[in-house]
């Protein structure tokens, strides 16, 4: 591929609701662009961008791909990312290197929650955007339904450029608004310039006000000149829009046809002129050495520096790091140093990806997006820079996973197989955890939710010819006592020559703190000699690691060795060690036990409208609504308290409430008495892991 400049580049997100049409939008721009000789679709799982075996199958993207596309002398680096929530770290990704976004829309399905939510998106990383509304050759696609829902979400700011004409069920066309002209597609692909039809006139007259009020709300003089009555010329708002379109206070909305290749070509044009090049946007970074701020801004003049966005990894070809050039010009063989790792790294080829093809470049200018190639520790969100300039960029938060099952592997044996590739899964996607819970003994995997956990399983059977089950989390009770008690348990054994015996006589009662036990002793006249208190307080510390009433580990208990008695021959630590785990069983047992269950602070950001489901469904759930927050833009914060065994599905009913939009997170808060029958049904549950215990 051509080297270019950092004036001839373009980094463009595609960002919308999943099916909304990104994937084949970047097919129909690849085919115009002359990348490929046909189309290929979704369906027929062909596409450039949904290369990987799971999208595929699943017909929708997973992950974010990288297609390059030459228009004319720049090239339009389009990274087309998943629509659906459970890959938000695709997104994340790609939105960090972004310079603007095509926010992609359905003409059929019309704004849902993924429009709403790449609305958000680019609000959060300041990025110009366009809507392009597709489906425009379906019939029941209404473009002017979109545009008037879109002005009712964000106001004055939408500026429609284009205007369809359908006549008999087919898009025929369509009107230039600022132009007031009509252009019509012809049999060789191109356009036929021609009158606007009069079914039109009534629906670019509204447009034509949308787009001059939009132009107008950009200065005083421009909004004086719009209440007087002035018409505006042709390159007054053409000039209006370059420059307003870039800083987010004008958002074009075009339109087309994926499938018949229609509007791709204003689109383009309209991203090349519109749209910034990277040397127009601002970044910055930390020079490591003297902790001042290094404005890199894309000046390939400036010391050479990297941030790695995105990495992947095959088993088969090997690890790429994504990067984005945020100042110099990257050649091949260089190296670079990586101040997080501290080690320097060997660039060696580098590359750029179309999809899953790699293409060779020999130099990649500030503001590029390409791939470097078997980098040895360098990994996602690392910055990559000179060692005599060492640059650190800001990572990129990614969203945290609070959808947790457990999971073991189908095949003995292949834990360590399931645990490397585990960590190769780990590296590619940030948004994906997993917890070794040795207390309850299990292990379990942290996603965004169950389609993305189930992408995991099917990956790992795919990709690494491992296979794991994924099953309910258990949940970490605990047990405490209410009450005090008094034992006394003697350990005597005979059995030729040594016996074996110890005596204590112990109380139990709440410690009132949060670690399992305290151990204390009050023995006097030596009934019990000082060097057995240890084996004493062993007894105790083996014993509060499985309670007596469901194997749970035990908290909050005050043990106290006040007498006994020993014999001199006889007794020995491990026979007061028994002797105390058995008094320990037989108090706690006596001091009205109790099981708790883990209490977290849950809080749930929803639209207003979803409040009252929300509560109701949180109602059932056990929990205890603490407050409500109104939050920017008709959201509300919910904060509840709710028992751990209650999150489990709350993500799929939450969204499934929401349509969606709701979004939550938690943390632990405290220990509280479980309710009877909860305990009961846990404490049956756990009768064979008792057995276990006392045998």
């Amino acid at each position: 591929m051509n080297v270019y400049t950092t004036d001839k580049i373009r980094n463009v997100v595609l960002l919308g609701h999943g099916g909304s049409g990104k994937t084949s939008l970047v097919e129909a721009l690849a085919y115009l662009a002359g990348i490929t000789s046909r189309m290929g679709s979704v369906a027929d799982g062909n596409t450039i961008s949904d290369y990987d075996k799971e999208e595929i199958k699943r017909s929708f993207s997973i992950h974010t791909s990288l297609v390059p596309i030459p228009w004319g002398d720049v090239k339009v680096n389009i990274l087309d990312t998943p629509g659906f929530f459970d890959f938000v770290g695709e997104v994340e990704e790609a939105v960090s290197v972004a310079d603007a976004a095509v926010i992609v829309v359905s003409g059929k399905s019309g704004i849902q929650t993924g429009t709403k939510r790449a609305w958000e998106i680019c609000e959060k990383y300041n990025l110009p955007r366009m809507i392009f509304v597709t489906e425009m050759d379906v019939d029941n696609a209404s473009y002017r339904q979109v545009v008037e829902d879109l002005q009712a979400l964000y106001g004055k700011k939408i500026a429609p450029f284009h205007l369809p004409i359908r006549e008999n069920e087919r898009f025929v066309g369509y009107v230039n608004v600022v132009q007031q002209k009509a252009k019509r597609w012809n049999d060789k692909g191109g356009v036929d310039k021609s009158d606007v039809p009069d079914y039109s006139q009534d629906n670019l007259q509204i447009c034509r006000e949308a787009l001059l009020e939009a132009v107008a709300e950009t200065s005083e003089e421009f909004m004086e000149r719009y209440f007087n009555g002035d018409e505006f010329s042709e390159d007054e708002i053409r000039q209006a829009l370059r420059v307003n379109v870039m800083d987010g206070s004008i958002v074009p909305v075009l339109m087309g046809s994926n499938t018949m290749a229609r509007g791709m070509y204003t689109l383009m044009a309209d991203i090349v002129k519109y749209f910034p090049s990277p040397d127009k946007r601002k970044c910055a970074g930390i020079n490591t050495v003297n902790n001042e701020v290094f404005h890199a801004d894309y000046d390939f003049a400036k010391p050479k520096s990297a941030y790695v966005f995105k990495t992947i990894v095959d088993p088969y070809i090997g690890k790429y790091s994504l990067i984005k050039v945020n100042s110099g010009v990257l050649k091949a063989d260089d190296t670079l140093y990586n101040y997080h790792r501290e080690c320097e790294e060997k660039t060696g080829r580098l590359y750029v990806l179309r999809g899953n093809k790699t293409e060779e470049v020999a130099e990649l200018h500030a503001g590029d997006i390409g791939a470097l190639a078997k980098l040895q520790k360098t990994l996602t969100t690392d910055t990559l820079s000179t060692k005599n300039n060492p640059i650190a960029y800001i990572r990129t938060q990614m969203s945290k996973p609070y959808v947790s099952m457990r999971y073991k592997a189908k095949n003995k044996g292949d834990e360590d197989k399931i645990s490397q590739a585990l960590q190769k899964l780990l590296m590619e996607d940030l948004t994906l955890s997993y917890v070794n819970d040795a207390e309850n003994g299990q292990t379990l995997l942290y996603g965004m939710g169950d389609q993305h956990l189930d992408v995991v399983v099917s990956t790992l059977a795919e990709k690494y010819k491992v296979e794991i089950e994924l099953s309910r989390p258990k949940v970490a009770f605990r047990e405490t006592l209410r009450k005090k008690s008094d034992v006394e348990y003697k350990y005597k054994k005979q059995s030729g020559g040594h016996g074996q015996y110890g005596h204590v006589k112990m109380t139990f009662e709440p410690s009132g703190e949060e670690t399992p036990y305290v151990f204390e002793q009050c023995v006097v006249g030596g009934a019990v000699p000082k060097n057995f208190f240890p084996a004493v307080e062993k007894g105790i510390a083996e014993s509060v690691k499985k309670g007596p009433l469901a194997a749970y580990p035990v908290l909050g208990v005050k043990a106290v060795l006040y007498d006994g008695s020993y014999h001199p021959v006889d007794s020995s630590e491990m026979a007061f060690k028994v002797a105390a785990a058995q008094a320990f069983k037989k108090g706690f047992m006596e001091a009205s036990p109790v099981l708790l269950e883990p209490i977290s602070t849950l809080k749930v950001v929803i639209p207003d409208e979803y409040t009252g489901d929300v509560m109701g469904d949180l109602n059932k759930r056990r929990a205890r609504v603490m407050g409500m927050n109104p939050l920017e833009k008709g959201y509300q914060e919910i904060v509840a308290d709710i028992p751990n065994l209650e999150l489990y599905g709350y993500n799929t009913q939450l969204r499934s409430m929401t349509s969606g939009s709701g979004t939550f997170s938690y943390e632990f808060a405290r220990y509280e008495q479980a309710p009877e029958d909860v305990a009961k049904k846990q404490i049956e549950e756990r009768a064979g892991e008792l057995v276990e215990i006392e045998e």
